[in-house]
């Protein structure tokens, strides 16, 4: 049995605990791992508990994957886990101490996360803030400047790996210029290739040696008319231009910017290029479908995904009160929220 499993997805659950339905499904589909939200999420104990049922159902370690930004985009919240600014305004509090703050926040987020059995962390977000960005994402940003951004996002994913935990940079090869949100509607960016390179696609490469990313459900009309998630030229820009050459998934393939049967998506970005086809909604109907059409990863796949999962390691000792006390100081002593 490969250590990275055998369906090319990534799959949520439907509660706070599994089903049996769903145990056997993950069991049967084997997916390279797991991925949480809000409605799994109880309290500590509870969420230890799944995410080690999660692991079990497929016999292996696999990763466990949430969103855990701060701000708005934050599953495991208070009382029992600690608030976070947005990452915009974290960012203009810390001013010319940002690197430093973000690396003490997503390293006690990691801490947060490592303590669940949470392992992979979709986040940072390295899209550039333009004057375009939809209010979903814009304070999500954490600069409007590509070597900005890339040097913020950079702080973020060594702050995860110190901690034992996987970054997923997001959303390839660029969302900032969209003015749609893509859960709702397909934005379309018609900025030139030149221009592209120079901004959105420069804060990516900057970052290209990280070993997890997930693509953006933009279309970018220089280069073709279908999503970047479902489009070849643009995973082979996202693979040729940028350089990226880690583990690729998809942004939720459930989210109202693609079109077609949930199928038809997953093969669809999978036959693009795009290593695993992430599915969030926990419904099981279409997890069936997703696996059936996504299929087992390929040789190229297994590699990158086994090379993902060589960056997990276990976290490395820090003094947590030291390092709240520094970052609350960095925000001007408002703490984290």
């Amino acid at each position: 049995m490969s250590e990275a499993g055998r369906t090319a997805a990534i799959f949520g659950c439907s509660g706070p605990v599994l089903t049996d339905a769903e145990r056997q499904f993950f069991r049967e589909a084997d997916p390279f791992g797991f991925i949480l939200f809000a409605r799994n999420i109880d309290d500590p104990a509870q969420l230890l508990a799944l995410t080690q049922e999660l692991r079990s159902t497929v016999g292996r370690d696999a990763p466990v994957f949430v969103d855990q930004e701060g701000g708005r985009v934050q599953r495991l919240r208070a009382p029992h886990w600690r608030e976070w600014l947005p990452p915009l305004e974290a960012v203009e509090r810390a001013g010319d101490r940002a690197a430093r703050m973000l690396w003490l926040r997503y390293r006690l987020i990691a801490e947060d996360l490592r303590a669940v059995g949470i392992d992979g962390n979709c986040a940072p977000v390295a899209d550039i803030r333009t004057a375009a960005t939809h209010p979903f994402l814009a304070n999500r940003c954490l600069a409007d400047e590509a070597a900005r951004v890339a040097e913020l996002a950079r702080a973020a994913a060594e702050a995860h790996l110190a901690g034992g935990v996987l970054p997923v940079m997001k959303h390839l090869p660029g969302h900032g210029r969209a003015a749609a949100d893509t859960h709702h509607d397909l934005p379309t960016v018609t900025a030139c290739r030149e221009e592209l390179a120079a901004t959105d696609f420069a804060a990516f490469r900057a970052l290209a040696d990280l070993p997890l990313a997930m693509t953006g459900h933009v279309v970018f009309s220089a280069y073709d008319a279908q999503p970047a998630t479902l489009s070849a030229p643009m995973v082979g820009v996202i693979r040729e231009e940028i350089g990226f050459s880690g583990l690729l998934m998809t942004d939720d393939l459930s989210m109202q910017a693609l079109s077609g049967g949930i199928g038809a998506r997953a093969g669809a970005a999978i036959a693009a290029g795009c290593d695993l086809a992430l599915h969030c909604n926990g419904e099981l109907a279409e997890m069936e479908a997703v696996a059936a059409a996504a299929g087992a990863m390929g040789p190229e796949a297994l590699e990158r995904a086994a090379a993902a999962l060589a960056r997990r390691r276990p976290p490395e000792p820090v003094d947590s009160r030291a390092l709240e006390a520094e970052h609350s100081v960095l925000l001007g002593g408002h703490g984290h929220g």
